[in-house]
């Protein structure tokens, strides 16, 4: 996640920044809240930080066109990673650390073929960053996100490319996994707190070399958080968003191995279009690439194009990528790169020809997650 992380992420790429001391003088490991079965959700109040747990992020993306039809992708994310757990160090420093923040905006350009991306990264101390404990407000530097369960403001624009935009949710909130967390391995608090808003009716402007379009569409949000969600075997994960146009939207992540295989705690939701939400186990759905695309920049192969299927009720799509090139980088906020990029949706579901957008994300090709859990653990 992410996504996530997912990234997202986005799941877990936000321990890539953490280095923890070790040797016979570092002090205890921080204890922070691991997400575990029993959570009861409680809204507004969780779409706030809540920063006893490790890593969280505010995750949005979505599929946007002008007024002319010229189409655009996006996505803004909020990253927030804690460093110190539930006990506090005494500190009065103003730079003090206990918190570090960092932000990844991108913009795909369809009609102009181009794909922009910039990160943001901050700690707390003298309010250069945060996020809110009692309201909807994160914000890095001027990136911010505000507002209420009704209203989702996102604002964040970098040398004359960004997004001024208002999201508004289409469906009810939807709690992914079982019991209050969404499971990511066998072991206790390998898990999330996961929730989404799978469909919101976008309005506002996009920004491309200084110049605005104005700008309809959808998007989707993911709010996660969690303290240890990865298992050590895993390489990475694939992270699906689906957005069908008859009104039911998919989520799948695909949890991968470093060995290639499949994790079997690999999961997803499917959502109807009356808002209805069911649990996609593992089992019930196939994800199988279909090409590869090669970073002239990282040099790092990605699959492109997707096949996915599913048992019950049938449905059978191809994805296929908007742009090839949807790479963030070297990225110096996580040490690593990832593939996040607007796709395109055609198929059939539940025996009806379906069409749709989607955003995917691709994490651990070129740097296995365990490289960064030694960092960061």
């Amino acid at each position: 996640m992410r996504r996530v992380f997912k990234i997202a992420t986005s799941l877990a790429v936000a321990c890539l920044i953490l280095a923890a001391p070790v040797g016979a003088d570092a002090p205890p490991p921080p204890d922070f809240t691991p997400a575990l079965p029993g959570y009861v959700y409680q809204f507004p109040r969780d779409f706030f930080s809540h920063d006893d747990y490790r890593i969280e992020w505010w995750y949005y993306t979505g599929n946007l066109q002008g007024e002319a039809g010229r189409e655009f992708g996006y996505q803004l994310t909020f990253f927030r990673v804690a460093l110190e757990g539930k006990k506090k160090i005494e500190n009065p420093s103003k730079w003090k650390a206990d918190q570090v923040y960092f932000a990844h905006l991108t913009v795909s350009d369809l009609a102009d073929k181009k794909f922009y991306y910039f990160e943001r990264i901050n700690r707390r101390g003298l309010g250069a960053a945060g996020a809110a404990t009692d309201r909807l407000r994160v914000w890095n530097e001027d990136w911010t996100l505000a507002g209420d369960a009704e209203r989702h403001e996102l604002s964040a624009v970098e040398n004359g490319v960004g997004l001024k935009l208002v999201a508004t949710p289409d469906k009810p909130i939807v709690q992914h996994g079982r019991d209050g967390v969404s499971q990511k391995g066998r072991e206790t608090g390998n898990a999330s707190h996961y929730f989404s808003s799978t469909r919101m009716t976008t309005r506002g402007e996009i920004f491309i070399n200084g110049k605005s379009y104005k700008v309809a569409g959808t998007s989707w949000m993911d709010h996660e958080f969690s303290s240890d969600q990865l298992n050590p075997k895993l390489a990475g994960w694939d992270w699906f968003s689906i957005k069908l146009d008859a009104g039911a939207e998919i989520m799948l992540y695909q949890l991968r191995h470093k060995d290639g295989s499949v994790d079997p705690y690999s999961s997803g939701t499917l959502i109807r279009a009356d808002g209805s939400a069911r649990r996609l186990e593992n089992s019930r759905f196939e994800i199988r690439a279909l090409d590869q695309w090669t970073s002239n920049a990282t040099g790092i192969a990605y699959p492109s194009g997707w096949s996915i299927t599913l048992a019950d009720p049938p449905v059978d799509l191809k994805i296929q990528p908007d742009l090839k090139n949807q790479e963030l980088a070297n990225l110096r906020s996580i040490s690593s790169s990832y593939w996040e990029g607007s796709v395109s949706v055609r198929g059939s579901y539940n025996g009806s020809p379906a069409r749709g957008k989607g955003y995917v994300e691709l994490v651990g090709y070129g740097k296995p997650l365990a490289s960064a859990r030694r960092r960061g653990q």
